[in-house]
């Protein structure tokens, strides 16, 4: 039998946009709660919180800013997030993620290459001081008009300002909106080096957002903590999207995810689900404090990112009562998911596969070289097709065109064999991805950076082993001659500030070549089970 399969066709769906969505839950639930932010300690029923949304987008409408245009947001998890989310959304604006570990130099490109006209931004977190960054960068970001930064009178000023903008004004723009049209633009490093923009439309992402908490049968009694990053697909669409599109409650733990915090959260607010990847849930459960927090209300939430240790799911069911715990599978350019456990499916299938095909897609595995469907049981591409596919990278058709092929397939990269019964699992990478603790590293990029630095002369960045975060990144590095010896620290202080700090090498090891194939392609296989034997990674 073939490497195909298609997911069911029920329920059918959405054709609405995400602000015409979230209204149907306001209107279906008004005095429900719909937002818990932990941290500050506010709330909001969904009647409040669409009351603060339409506010805060009146203010985007006195500000100047039309459909299509690019609203930018740099910020951990927090309230504000979630206006912003949903208030560019009603009014057709494109929300451009930025990631909160960003440095100058990715932050300056992304702002740049989406044309982001107004950044709402945190002022710090953790180590990042965004408000410096901003004005460091400032000169090389033209189109940036203004920056709003959270929590001070540069966002009350917004807010306030709308106020002399009609009610019926957002009702008005949200009724000339199209559930295809792009309204988010998230970046995924591409191996060029270059950062692409995934865009996604209210269609992609309001559809996956809520079937994928269909499928944990998400609904209005339900709470979910999500302390999974916001600007991934896995916070805003799996987590806000699907809980907007259930009537369910959104509980914001921390800013950034903390184990400790997010345990007291699931307790205290009684929370029906939880998401994280799989180190996510390795930290709670090993934390010692696990036992005393009351998880009983758990049933359900969705673990991804990576493979799932069987016996971390096994702890997830019998420990923090996860009897529905599902798996998912996907990327940023398919909004993300593709595949998923159902909440019935049994061990073996939740913890040595990425489940079966999502609602409304079609999946298939194809030789990379032939393009043809192989065989069940045979390694080969992983594709998928779908309304879930994204619109395109943003002005970019050149890597559009390379993703998705003239039929609509994506492309992802991964190797995957898909069993008899049409579940899925990943193999290996056709690119050398890294995935470190979830986060999708690609060497290039990293490379491309350390090629500046004046003592190295070639570098190539790769994964290997790690207990903690499932890789780690060691960069071989070649040194130009006469140039001073350069240990690990020296690669991470040169990096420090201008890459993300899970881009950073942790490991650095000076050769005097690189093992390369008879027509001068780099071996990185070779590399890696050399780099474990050196380093006695295992």
């Amino acid at each position: 039998m073939e490497s195909y399969a298609a997911g069911e066709l029920k329920p059918p769906l959405l054709e609405e946009t995400i602000g015409a969505n979230f209204e149907r839950t306001v209107a279906a639930h008004p005095n429900r709660e719909a937002l818990v932010d932990v941290a500050s300690g506010r709330r909001w029923t969904w009647a409040e919180l669409d009351r603060d949304i339409d506010a805060l987008a009146r203010g985007l409408l006195a500000a100047g800013l039309t459909t299509g245009d690019r609203v930018g947001i740099w910020a951990p998890n927090c309230a504000e997030w979630v206006l912003v989310q949903y208030a560019t959304a009603k009014l057709g604006i494109i929300l451009v993620n930025v990631n909160p570990a960003y440095r100058t130099h990715e932050f300056a490109y992304a702002v740049n290459q989406a044309g982001v006209r107004l950044l709402v931004s945190a002022e710090s977190f953790k180590t990042s001081d965004y408000r410096a960054m901003v004005a460091e960068t400032h000169a090389e970001c033209p189109a940036l008009e203004r920056v709003v930064f959270i929590g001070t009178d540069d966002w009350s000023d917004l807010v306030a300002s709308g106020a002399g903008v009609p009610e019926g004004a957002v009702a008005e723009r949200m009724a000339e909106l199209e559930p295809g049209d792009a309204i988010n633009i998230q970046y995924t490093s591409g191996t060029t080096g270059r950062p692409k923009g995934a865009t996604l439309s209210h269609r992609n992402i309001l559809n996956n957002g809520y079937f994928v908490t269909n499928l944990i049968d998400l609904g209005p009694d339900d709470r979910l903590c999500i302390p999974v990053p916001f600007y991934h697909c896995f916070g805003m669409v799996m987590g806000n999207l699907g809980c907007t599109s259930h009537g369910a409650t959104m509980v914001i733990p921390a800013p950034g995810f903390d184990p400790e915090i997010t345990l007291r959260t699931i307790a205290a607010e009684k929370c029906t689900g939880v998401y994280g990847v799989p180190t996510m849930f390795i930290a709670m459960q090993n934390h010692p404090s696990f036992a005393e927090h009351d998880l009983s209300s758990l049933r359900t939430g969705i673990m991804a990112g990576s493979i799932c240790p069987v016996e971390v799911m096994k702890h997830c069911v019998d420990d923090m009562h996860m009897a529905e715990v599902s798996i998912a599978y996907g990327m940023t350019e398919t909004s993300p998911v593709s595949c998923q456990t159902r909440s019935d499916d049994d061990l073996d299938r939740r913890t040595s596969t990425i489940g079966r095909a999502h609602p409304h897609v079609e999946i298939k595995i194809v030789d990379p070289v032939t393009g043809d469907t192989v065989e069940r049981g045979q390694p080969g591409e992983f594709c998928t097709r779908g309304y879930s596919v994204m619109l395109g990278y943003w002005e970019d058709p050149e890597k559009t065109a390379e993703a998705i092929d003239n039929d609509g397939w994506m492309h992802t990269g991964d190797l995957a064999e898909m069993r008899e019964d049409g579940y899925c699992n990943i193999v290996g990478r056709i690119k050398d991805m890294v995935i470190r603790g979830g986060e999708n590293v690609y060497p290039r990029e990293i490379e491309d950076f350390l090629y500046a630095h004046p003592d190295i002369e070639d570098v190539q960045v790769i994964g290997v082993p790690d207990a903690k975060y499932g890789e780690e990144l060691c960069a071989w590095i070649k040194l130009k001659a006469g140039a001073a010896e350069l240990d690990a620290s020296a690669v991470r202080a040169y990096a420090d500030g201008k890459l993300a700090h899970y881009k950073i090498p942790r490991y650095v090891l000076l050769v005097d070549e690189f093992p390369m194939t008879v027509t001068g392609k780099i071996r990185k296989a070779e590399m890696r089970e050399e780099t474990a034997k050196r380093l006695d990674l295992g």
